[in-house]
């Protein structure tokens, strides 16, 4: 299937790329809007948040530092009030005091009932799980609904453009860092497009070996689940990366239970062996050629 262009608009809504953000897409119904937490109050004469939809709160934990997210729905009321004044509501919460911004999607004709945004806040939900970027604040699980099979092809399709926008407008939260390949590394039916890299050597502090596993994406370096971890620190490890692995998901058996993603080559090779070394030379293919062998060329 050929992969075709998108028309997507942006409207600066203040005339600034940090303030808020109207977006809207070619042949969509959807409309979207990336608001501040400081600027609610300015948007109470937008109509269209005053309509059913679907919203996203994003902010970062305090204890681990990662990016968080909790998705929500609002219904239209008999008062006028519907999205905004449901972001009110948790700006008003102490309990939801973690977000800074906030991304909606709704419709330009008011299409949303109740049975809709109960769906697309399940699936908007599950799909932000199953990515694994952010961690997601919903403790229970959003209520599918009982829709229809031609009201379902009508939502998927309007979860599709959504995933669009949410990336334009800079939250990956739909997107998973890389399937994990690691269980594969033997599997001759691996897609030669993947850059996949390898790093295998035996420590000097554990006397174990240590082999991992890493996919170079569009984001960065990603150091797969079911990697083997030094988890004994060098004195020499960056303290970004000493600080990253103390909060990472590494089992008894020092095998790492997530993908993380680093923006080096250096800097994930450094997390699978507790200190500083040179990702360049460390990260090799399946036949022995550098990562650096491989950019010369």
């Amino acid at each position: 299937m050929v992969t075709r262009g998108k028309n997507i608009n942006l409207f600066l809504i203040d005339g600034e790329a940090s303030g808020r953000i109207k977006c809207t897409m070619a042949n969509w119904v959807g409309i979207a809007y990336k608001i501040p937490r400081t600027e609610l109050e300015r948007c109470q004469e937008r109509d269209d948040l005053k309509q059913s939809g679907v919203y996203f709160l994003f902010g970062v934990s305090e204890k681990t530092g990662k990016d968080i997210v909790y998705v929500g729905q609002a219904g239209a009321r008999k008062s006028g009030e519907g999205i905004l004044n449901r972001l009110k509501e948790h700006k008003r919460n102490p309990d939801k005091g973690y977000w800074h911004e906030a991304v909606v999607f709704t419709t330009t004709n008011n299409y949303f009932g109740a049975t809709e945004i109960s769906y697309l806040e399940n699936r908007f939900r599950n799909i932000a799980m199953d990515a694994k970027r952010y961690d997601v604040k919903n403790v229970n699980e959003p209520n599918l609904g009982n829709i229809r099979e031609e009201q379902e092809s009508e939502l998927e399709e309007f979860i599709d453009y959504a995933k669009v926008i949410m990336g334009t407008l800079g939250h990956k939260v739909f997107v998973p860092l890389t399937k994990s390949a690691f269980e594969k590394k033997n599997d001759e039916h691996i897609d030669i497009t993947e850059k996949i890299f390898y790093f295998k050597r035996k420590s000097k502090k554990s006397n174990k070996i240590i082999e991992a596993i890493c996919k170079q994406t569009n984001d960065g370096f990603v150091v797969l689940q079911g990697s083997h971890i030094e988890i004994i620190d060098s004195h020499t490890i960056p303290a970004t990366i000493k600080a990253a692995r103390k909060k990472t998901n590494i089992d008894d058996n020092n095998i790492l239970q997530e993908d993380i993603l680093f923006k080096s080559p250096s800097y994930a090779a450094a997390f699978v062996i507790g200190g500083h070394v040179n990702g360049l030379v460390s990260w090799k293919t399946k036949d022995g050629k550098t990562l650096k062998d491989i950019e010369e060329e």
